[in-house]
């Protein structure tokens, strides 16, 4: 797996201040969910890593068959987990995973989704194996993930800084592109690309990808 230990440390004590944090985006946010519902099919089975406390699972729940949402952190599932409890939400199960965790064998999900995670993946690689792994044949990996080499530049200086004081976990640097390469690499055609993004200069590539 490709999860190390410090990372989900830090998002173990994060998890609390993200769950009461608000989106900066809300109205880009809603365009993702939006595009997303109408790919997803309504009896689909969907595969989710980094969840996060689930706000997006959940929200998707209602418009697929059910759906597996996974985080390193134990702390940001047991949130997620409490939020499903209260919605009454059924068909969303949360657990601690990666992609690559051999509990899901090998072509279950008609889908999966990975949001505002990737640049937070060390084994990127691994990752992109483990979700080509998960999908069905002609299944759809889905996907926004802000693209650091994209950013100001200020703000990857300021991260090595916040890593040394462990104010920031594991964050890559990649652009757009080579973010394309490296999912076509792993067996996927990109068959739609966008920006949803409505406040400033969006940083964060939607995109949705069939395997192979």
């Amino acid at each position: 797996m490709f999860r190390t230990v410090d990372d989900a440390r830090f998002w173990d004590r994060s998890a609390r201040k993200y769950a009461a944090s608000s989106i900066s985006d809300l109205a880009g946010y809603e365009r993702t969910l939006d595009r997303t519902r109408q790919v997803l099919g309504a009896d689909d089975a969907v595969f989710e890593f980094g969840c996060g406390t689930g706000t997006t699972a959940l929200r998707l729940a209602p418009s697929v068959g059910r759906i597996v949402a996974t985080d390193i952190s134990g702390a940001m599932i047991a949130i997620a987990r409490e939020k499903a409890d209260a919605d009454g939400c059924g068909n969303a199960r949360f657990e601690v995973g990666t992609p690559d965790d051999p509990r899901w064998p090998e072509g279950t999900f008609d889908a999966v989704l990975g949001f505002n995670v990737l640049h937070l993946i060390e084994a990127r690689a691994a990752a992109l194996d483990g979700v080509h792994r998960l999908l069905k044949p002609g299944g759809l990996f889905i996907s926004k993930t802000p693209c650091l080499r994209e950013m100001n530049p200020l703000v990857r200086l300021a991260i090595p800084v916040m890593q040394a004081v462990g104010k920031a976990p594991f964050v890559a640097s990649f652009d757009a592109g080579e973010l394309e390469r490296d999912v076509e690499g792993a067996g996927f055609d990109i068959v739609e690309r966008a920006r949803h993004g409505l406040r400033g200069k969006d940083v964060r590539p939607f995109f949705v990808a069939r395997k192979r």
